[in-house]
């Protein structure tokens, strides 16, 4: 099984930035519209931003100005900026393809904003 690898989590205060990083197989990478999603230890997951092939992209309104979404095809790698963080940004971060396939779903990465 395929499983996508996120990383550039952190603990950082308000205000501050992260850039989350993930790695995809080039056959998925190709092919699919990447997205990021989140999930905080109360709530549901919600797709936070997605990224077509051709780079089109669409974000929440919450992040909409904060966060950038990106892909690098020379290193199959997708990425999520995010700036000007805040508390309610704090959540496990995962990719996946966009509508998600369950068995893309890594461990995530941990962002917590905490002053």
């Amino acid at each position: 099984q395929v499983r996508l690898v996120e990383s550039g989590g952190g603990l950082v205060h308000p205000g501050e930035s992260l850039r989350l990083s993930c790695e995809v197989p080039e056959n998925v990478f190709n092919i699919y519209h990447m997205a990021w999603y989140r999930q905080p230890s109360v709530g549901q997951r919600e797709l936070v931003a997605d990224i077509s092939t051709t780079g089109v992209t669409d974000y929440v309104e919450s992040v909409k100005g904060r966060f950038t979404i990106s892909r690098d095809v020379t290193k199959n790698t997708v990425y999520l900026q995010m700036s000007n963080l805040r508390p309610d940004d704090t959540a496990v971060y995962y990719c996946n393809v966009l509508p998600a396939l369950g068995h893309y779903w890594g461990q995530g990465t941990q962002v917590t904003v905490s002053s």
